[in-house]
């Protein structure tokens, strides 16, 4: 593979310098255009060390309108990054719609560096590679241009530069002391030559850069963004518009049929005030032990509450946050996203609150807006929520690895329930606020809700993020039957 970027390729000082105003008038005029165009870019750039990676971003920052250029190296990891899943770190730095983010490395680095050392196996790198093409691939179908360049250097190239830098007394080479460290460079492009095989797509596609000229490397770069992002936006068919089909299994037409797992519920549970009060007590003082125990043992927990409009999700909520110390967690309301979360991936905005070690993170709606309220109302493309399954999986598994318990709650009420919640709304003054045209407009569309319901169900109720469909019907049952599940799960891990 590597053989194609040792050709001697060369760029004279001359011709540097008569390319050079085309291509920073080019690029000047792709980011005007990028600026309003919801499509946003994320270049990669990798490679054997000393191949003059720092140098070929700074030459693109100097080109580029800074304004829209965000630059991100991922050094080491630091202490609140350890905390958290593997790429949370990463999620936090991409870049909105109409920008271009540089990253070095990033999540490239570590299956790079651990594989080369022998510290990963095959097996594992494998799957690390696995999750990327996942990720690049949800990034690049939800309108982001990943373009990932490899720098190259033949052995003898890098071994000159690496003594250069060692012996100049400016470089960080000599500051930082690790001269001496370098990577062995047969197994380091044995790793790479592996990685590079198993990402390389036409969604996010690897260019081989030979990097033995400065002057070569660097135009070349050039040009091959400005033509991917003149590309990219000249398409007539948005990358995000690829079929993605779903193959749950489609429910009958005959209404006797077309039953779903909301009907295997059981309503008719319920707890009267005495026994809600002791019940209460009892799982709150539980809760509020596990919950240190857990923050003890670097434990953390997501919870997700979703249900029917009026079901009881925020006094659950308020039930379960008073057995936890307020130091130990937080609520996140989720409701329309802002500017800012609709520049980014629809997921953008929970990794951002996934709780580092020993926290809880809870989600007063959560992600699974995606295959439920944008479906069933049209605010998603069908490409776009039947993609989100695999997604969503994907992305509670990271938390999962990572050692987050995730928990998720479905709180189900019948429609003739509901309908009495609401009309209770409407006559209780401090309760008006929760009840809006929406609410009413939702209610006519339940059985799409319920089919949406059934699929999310049957699709992410996952051995390690299972869902708890709850009867609601009581808000009492409901109220003691969620804490008392994170109990038992918490228990099942900590003792």
């Amino acid at each position: 593979m590597f053989e194609a970027a040792e050709l001697g390729r060369k760029v004279s000082k001359s011709e540097y310098k008569e390319a050079l105003p085309e291509i920073r008038a080019g690029l000047t005029e792709a980011q005007q255009r990028l600026r309003d165009s919801g499509v946003s870019v994320l270049v990669i750039v990798e490679g054997v060390e000393g191949v003059g990676r720092g140098e070929a971003v700074n030459r693109l920052n100097g080109w580029l309108d800074t304004r829209g250029t965000e630059t991100h190296a991922f050094w080491d990891v630091s202490s609140e990054e350890q905390s958290h899943p593997r790429h949370w770190r990463y999620w936090r730095s991409l870049p909105a719609r109409g920008k271009i983010g540089l990253f070095f490395g990033a999540w490239y680095s570590e299956p790079l560096l651990r594989g080369c050392s022998g510290e990963w196996d095959d097996a594992r790198v494998e799957a690390a590679t696995l999750r990327i093409r996942d990720l690049e691939r949800m990034l690049a179908l939800d309108d982001t241009l990943v373009l990932k360049f490899w720098f190259h250097l033949d052995k003898d190239s890098q071994k000159r530069r690496l003594k250069a830098r060692r012996e100049d007394p400016d470089s960080r080479w000599s500051r930082r002391g690790n001269g001496s460290k370098a990577l062995d460079y047969e197994s380091f492009l044995r790793t790479g030559e592996a990685v590079i095989q198993a990402t390389d797509s036409a969604l996010a596609p690897w260019y081989l850069i030979e990097a033995g000229d400065a002057r070569y490397r660097d135009l070349t770069v050039a040009r091959t963004l400005l033509k991917a992002i003149i590309g990219r936006l000249d398409a007539q068919v948005p990358m995000g518009s690829e079929e993605a089909l779903s193959h749950a299994p489609s429910l009958p037409e005959a209404a006797e049929a077309r039953r779903t797992v909301l009907d295997q519920v059981d309503l008719g549970q319920g707890l009267d005030k005495s026994a809600y009060k002791k019940r209460l007590d009892e799982a709150q003082r539980r809760l509020r032990t596990l919950a240190w125990k857990a923050h003890d043992a670097g434990r953390a927990s997501v919870l997700v509450f979703e249900g029917w409009d009026a079901a009881g999700k925020g006094g659950a909520i308020r039930r379960l946050t008073a057995g936890i110390d307020a130091r130990l967690h937080r609520v996140i309301p989720v409701g329309a996203p802002s500017d800012e979360e609709l520049a980014h991936h629809y997921l953008w905005r929970f990794w951002r609150h996934v709780p580092g070690a020993g926290r809880m993170t809870l989600y007063d709606r959560s992600w699974y807006g995606r295959v439920l309220v944008e479906r069933v109302e049209q605010l998603a493309e069908p490409s776009q929520w039947r993609r989100a399954y695999h997604e969503i999986n994907d992305f509670e598994q990271q938390l999962c690895e990572h050692g987050i318990l995730v928990h998720k709650f479905w709180l189900h009420i019948s429609e003739a329930e509901q309908l009495a919640r609401f009309r209770a709304r409407e006559e209780t003054a401090y309760k008006q606020h929760k009840l809006t045209d929406e609410d009413w407009r939702n209610r006519e569309k339940r059985p799409e809700y319920e089919a949406a319901i059934n699929e999310m169900v049957f699709r992410t109720s996952t051995e390690h993020a299972p869902w708890t469909l709850v009867p609601s019907e009581d808000k009492r049952f409901a109220r003691v039957a969620v804490i008392e599940t994170v109990c038992e799960r918490l228990e099942a891990v900590l003792d």
